[in-house]
């Protein structure tokens, strides 16, 4: 009578993953570690350590993958529905904990939080986004909304738009946040022109403009800490 056939060595490696995660945390794992134990999700016996160095190698970093976009992720080899699900389940999660974090007191008093959520948020998109988070009397967040999606170097952002919403939700100031694509977070002339006519739109009704924040790869800049407004 033969003997049962051995379980593929790979599933002997997932087992070690996930106690090395319990153990040490998940600052033991490499990125390609983090991402194989995310992509057991989506294949429950199959090796995903190749493919999530796959992803690494076409994406450039851990966050990149998360932010990629779906038919972006797709054009890897064995990438299908399942995986992309478990890759944008993770970067919802980590959107909502850092949102909840920022929720939790007046933005002012915990920027440092306020930079981490725009940077999860905006960081890695490959096209400009503008989003405006709108404040009540005492700076804590009512919402964050996006407002335009443009181009990778122009998005279209009009300030009597913007300042339509913010009497809408009954907001009372306002923080204006973009990103570039090209990982340089240097203002344009565009941006601190857009930035000075919403607050010279927004401060004749009453609404303070605290800031423009400008998100990129390479770090982010503040245009009022510039001076720019």
């Amino acid at each position: 009578m033969s003997e049962p056939a051995a379980p593929p060595d790979h599933l002997g490696h997932r087992k070690r993953l996930r106690g090395r995660l319990l153990q040490a945390g998940g600052g033991a794992l490499a990125d390609y570690e983090l991402l194989e134990m995310l992509l057991f999700a989506a294949s429950a016996r199959a090796d995903t350590k190749p493919l999530a160095k796959a992803l690494l190698r076409r994406f450039g970093s851990f966050g990149a993958v998360l932010a990629a976009e779906p038919a972006r992720l797709k054009e890897v080899e064995g990438v299908g529905e399942a995986a992309v699900a478990a890759l944008k389940v993770v970067q919802e999660s980590a959107r909502r904990l850092l949102l909840e974090e920022v929720s939790e007191q007046p933005v002012l008093s915990s920027w440092d939080k306020l930079l981490a959520y725009c940077r999860a948020q905006l960081a890695h998109e490959t096209v400009e986004n503008f989003h405006v988070l709108f404040l009540d009397r005492k700076n804590r967040l009512i919402a964050d909304e996006r407002q335009q999606r443009g181009t990778v170097d122009h998005t279209p952002a009009y300030p009597r738009e913007v300042v339509k919403r913010a009497l809408d939700l009954g907001a009372s100031a306002l923080i204006l946040v973009h990103n570039h694509p090209s990982g340089d977070p240097t203002p344009s002339t565009a941006d601190v022109t857009l930035t000075r006519d919403i607050k010279l739109v927004a401060e004749k009704l009453g609404i303070a403009l605290h800031d423009h924040l400008v998100i990129g790869r390479a770090g982010h800049s503040s245009l009022r800490s510039l001076g720019l407004i």
